[in-house]
Parts: C-alpha cells; structure tokens; sequence
C-alpha cells in the first residue's frame, strides 16, 4: 500500500508542529461527576442528601399553615420528591415521596373543609411522588453503570500505563498523563521503562487519533516493546520490531473493516546500555519531539533524528537513525508529549516548554529532579492552557541517579 508523504506545514511536520495536526481535533467535553456531587452531601462519612428536601417539605407546610385559605401552596410538597429523586437513593426517595403524602394529609385537613385543596391535589402530589421514584430508580442504575465504565476505564489505564515500581530499571523517574477526555482516563499517549538482559530501555509515544482505535494501537506497541526490549540486545531490532507491529495492526484492523489504514504513533526509544558508558544514552526517534536534557548547568535538546512515525516506513526505505549521545548521571531527559508542546493560551501561542524549564532551574536547581520537573511541566502546561486541553499530555523524566544518592521516585497523579 503506497501512502502519500505528509506535506510539511510551518511546523516540523504540520501545521501544529506535530503529525497530529493531519487529524482535526475536538475539545473535550465536560460532563458533570456524580461522585463529586455525593462527596457534596456528606457530612462525617454521612449522607445527608434527604435533609434538602425534608427542609423544604418542613418549609412548604409551615407557609402554607400561615397563609390565608384565598392562597394555599400545600401542593407544592409535589416538589420535595421531585428534589429527592435527583439527589437521594432509591429509598430515601420513596420514603420522601411517603411523607410527603402524609403531611399534605395532615396539613390539608387541619383547614377547614372550604378551604381545602382535596382530592385533585392528593392525587397530584401521590402521582408524582412514584414518578419520581421511578425517575430515581434510573438515575442511580444509570451513575451505577457509569462508575463500572469509569471502573473499566481505571483499569484499561493501569494495564497500559503501568506503574512503575521506585527505582525500576536503575533510573530515577516521574511521570505524569492528562487525558484530554476526563471520563475516558485514558488515550493514545503511552510510555514505559523495560529492564532487560542488555541494559535498560525507555519508550515515549503518542498514537495518532483518539478513541479506543488509539489505545489498541498503544497498547500492541507496549507489548511488543516490553517483549523485545528485554530480549533483543540491539535497540535498532527493538524499533524494527516496533516498526512491523504497528503496520500489523494496522492491517489487522483494515482486514475486519476498521478505518485505522492512516494510524501511525510518533515516539522516542531510549536505550541506557549496561555495556556502554555511564554517559551515553542511545536515542532513536520516530518523528516525535526531540527531548530534552535538564541538567546542573542549563537546558539542552537532543538532535531530532529525522526518523519517520512509527507505521510510515512505507513511505522510505531508511530507517530511523540511532544516536548516542552524552547523559550523565544526575542530568534528567525530559520527554513530553504534544499535549505540552502544543498547549496553547488564549492568544494561540504555544507554550515555551524549554525557556520556561531553562528559567526555573535558574531559580531552583532542584527542578531538574524528575518529580519537581514533571510537576512543574504539568502545572505550567495547564496554567498557560487555562486548564482546558485538547490533546492527551504525558510528562516523563528519566535519569541515571548520582552514585553519591540513593535512588528516588515519586509518582505524580493527575
């Protein structure tokens, strides 16, 4: 299958300065949660959801018994169910909707008889005490259902984003991944570290698309990568390897009629080999963002490379240089997806990763510590992005700890 060579844009391949900007993106929706909204009605571990509506039932009949007969509102106790069935259970509703059928008896009877609301009003306030038991009843199977998936979803980004024991591999890391789809958690960003027989390998990537289309093509890439990373002594064969899973996915999906016949993923194969010295990392680079090298004495970018994505080998027959170059111990890699290079703010400019990292280890030398770097990355990012993303955004630091310290690790969650 012969594909056309993307053409070039302002960027380094697009453009937005990334593949992606081939494929048209949306802002996330924002839906609300309805796990917070419970956090919101407990008091000491308590729910306290019926006190709202009992207020109001309590209210209602307390007016009503102070107005004149011309003005009576007792058939507004209709509303105290109504109220309930959008913030309590199933139960708490029903009994709501109960008593609220014996206070309109009682109220209404202590009028006298002219002056009484009476059967239609009866009728109307025990009618919708059981619609709104009903309505209930689908409201709370529908939030059950909706912390499955979310349930579901946790554990899709567990088993693709694995975590990473401290110390794993001998490096010093900190990650952290933003979703631009807040109830997915998950999405095509993906990364990890592989100790293996030859030394240590690290791998950053960032699938094109979104959906579920984008995380089964991440997660074939990891599993061929945390195979072939610790089995093959050659990083070159681990991205030949990488390179044949991603076009055999790609026609898997094409031969059960999925539109994946365009996916391709960016990323970075870092190699820290046992053999080598304790100064030079080898870095193969699948057209993604060339990283960057924090260190005591400032801030630096590794050569990109020029290799194509991940999935595009069709279109040449060279394939991606590898390079070796100086990182020693102490100094921390900063790999980053588009979701940070690409942030934009409200007057469309991208966010300045390097200069503000350059900046902040001037003032702080402690920032070139993976878990100050990726928290500093993260709340820089969302901060210059107003908090909306667009993209998923992955922040990895890696480094070989300093032989004088012991090895650290913080995870940072989102």
């Amino acid at each position: 299958m012969t594909r056309p060579r993307p053409r070039p844009g302002p960027g380094r391949y697009g453009a937005t300065g990334g593949w992606r900007s081939l494929l048209g993106r949306r802002p996330p929706t924002a839906r609300p949660d309805a796990v917070q909204r419970q956090k919101l009605l407990r008091v000491g571990g308590r729910s306290v959801a019926w006190l709202p509506p009992l207020l109001l039932l309590v209210a209602i009949a307390v007016l009503d018994w102070n107005t004149v007969g011309e003005f009576r509102i007792v058939s507004w106790i209709v509303l105290v169910p109504g109220i309930a069935a959008a913030i309590c259970g199933v139960r708490g509703t029903a009994a709501l909707a109960v008593l609220s059928l014996g206070a309109y008896v009682l109220v209404d009877n202590s009028w006298p008889h002219q002056y009484q609301t009476g059967l239609p009003d009866f009728i109307l306030v025990a009618v919708g005490g059981i619609l709104a038991t009903l309505a209930c009843a689908v409201r709370v199977r529908g939030e059950q259902r909706m912390l499955h998936m979310r349930d579901v979803a946790e554990t899709t980004r567990r088993t693709l984003l694995r975590p990473l024991a401290p110390g794993w591999g001998d490096l010093d890391h900190a990650a952290v991944y933003l979703a631009a789809d807040s109830e997915a958690r998950v999405g095509g960003d993906f990364y990890d570290i592989q100790p293996g027989l030859h030394g240590t390998r690290v791998l950053l990537g960032d699938v094109q698309g979104k959906g579920l289309g984008a995380v089964e093509a991440a997660a074939a890439l990891l599993g061929t990568f945390r195979e072939s990373a610790y089995h093959e002594p050659r990083l070159h064969t681990v991205a030949d390897r990488l390179e044949v899973r991603m076009l055999r996915h790609v026609r898997y999906c094409a031969a059960i009629g999925r539109d994946d016949g365009d996916r391709f993923a960016t990323g970075i194969l870092v190699g820290f080999p046992e053999t080598a010295a304790t100064d030079t990392v080898e870095v193969i680079n699948f057209g993604h963002e060339p990283p960057l090298v924090i260190a005591p004495d400032g801030v630096r970018s590794l050569p990109s490379g020029d290799g194509l994505p991940l999935g595009l080998s069709e279109l040449t027959y060279d394939p991606p240089p590898l390079l070796r170059v100086p990182l020693a111990p102490g100094e921390t890699l900063l790999l980053v997806t588009d979701g940070v290079t690409e942030a934009r703010d409200a007057a469309g400019v991208f966010f300045p990763l390097r200069d503000r990292v350059a900046q902040a280890l001037a003032e702080d030398p402690r920032t070139a510590e993976p878990h100050h770097l990726v928290q500093f990355v993260r709340d820089g990012t969302l901060l210059h992005a107003g908090g909306h993303l667009v993209d998923d955004t992955t922040i990895f630091a890696v480094r070989r700890p300093e032989r004088t310290e012991a090895v650290r690790h913080t995870g940072v969650e989102a």
